[in-house]
């Protein structure tokens, strides 16, 4: 059961600015249902948002998708969403078109603004950013060099990493959101080894984390089975995560055979394609996990997954 918590009160300006009138907001958090169980329940979305490309014309330009995926997301309600191969322009439209959002995310290029961001949005008022236990590494041998690669990818690949504080139960989690490469198979696969060591590094081990992205990968790629705690043969070796994550999509859909999520603007979920995943800690309770995928015109060549869960 939850109660409503009228401790704090937001203050309307009437006067100022839009920047500094968000602030203002930002300081005043509005009251957030509290949950007497301590459950703590989060509805978690992870998107592939396709990156804004000139060759995208009519119905595939950015101009034209952005509104459709602000629509989706109003509906869906995610209450922290990962989004990959957003530019910076797409990540400032849907945080001005989002304003019970805040977002954190840096360029892949130069830890700045140049190239995709694979950010974070949270709701920001049942959420607080712990501002020391948050960042962005990049996959490769020198993870806190911006723009660095050298798993032989292509294109350079990064992990957006927090944890907050939830004001509804008082707890702390952390959530990572991350872009696999979608060629070199030996880069995704010292990703996951990389990605599960900055999760058992983490400082908060007892708090539960959540792992959300685009892995260019499907469930049975080495890559997945190693973070799922299924073990695989990564560089030669077998190597099990002894911490390994739950898959929640394949937790209660493991009989769905059409789960394609990279549609490539084909807009079906025909065969077994899903390359965007959302993992969370073994000790959680999965209520529901999906792929988006009704919306059109489309507003991406990715469908969306979602899921709901809770951490008791």
């Amino acid at each position: 059961m939850r109660f409503i918590l009228f401790s704090l009160t937001l203050i309307s300006l009437l006067f100022g600015n839009v920047s500094c009138r968000r602030e203002q907001l930002q300081s005043h958090p509005r009251a957030v249902p509290v949950r007497e169980d301590g459950g703590l329940e989060l509805k978690l979305m992870s998107f592939n948002i396709r990156y804004e490309s000139p060759d995208d014309v009519g119905e595939r330009s950015w101009p034209a998708r952005i509104t459709g995926i602000v629509k989706m997301l109003r509906q869906q309600q995610p209450d922290i969403f990962g989004v990959q191969e957003a530019r910076h322009g797409q990540a400032a439209d849907l945080w001005a078109s989002l304003p019970d959002y805040e977002f954190y995310g840096i360029g892949r290029e130069d830890g700045k603004r140049a190239g995709e961001y694979a950010g974070i949005f949270y709701q920001k008022d049942r959420f607080e950013l712990d501002p020391n236990e948050a960042g962005t590494f990049w996959l490769s041998d020198t993870p806190e060099v911006a723009g660095s690669k050298t798993w032989g990818n292509e294109f350079t690949r990064v992990v957006t990493w927090m944890r907050l504080l939830d004001r509804a139960t008082g707890r702390g989690f952390y959530v990572f959101n991350t872009h696999w490469d979608h060629r070199n198979q030996p880069s995704r696969e010292q990703a996951a080894r990389l990605v599960a060591q900055r999760i058992d590094d983490r400082k908060m081990k007892h708090e539960p984390v959540v792992l959300m992205g685009d892995f260019n990968s499907t469930e049975t790629n080495p890559g997945l089975l190693y973070l799922t705690g299924k073990g695989a043969t990564l560089a030669g070796s077998k190597q099990v995560w002894e911490n390994g994550l739950i898959d929640t999509f394949q937790l209660l859909n493991s009989s769905e055979s059409n789960r394609r999520t990279l549609h490539f603007w084909k807009g079906n979920r025909d065969g077994r394609l899903k390359v965007d995943h959302i993992l969370v800690s073994k000790n959680a309770s999965i209520l529901e996990a999906s792929i988006v995928s009704k919306d059109r015109p489309l507003v991406s060549d990715h469908f969306p997954v979602a899921s709901w869960v809770i951490f008791p």
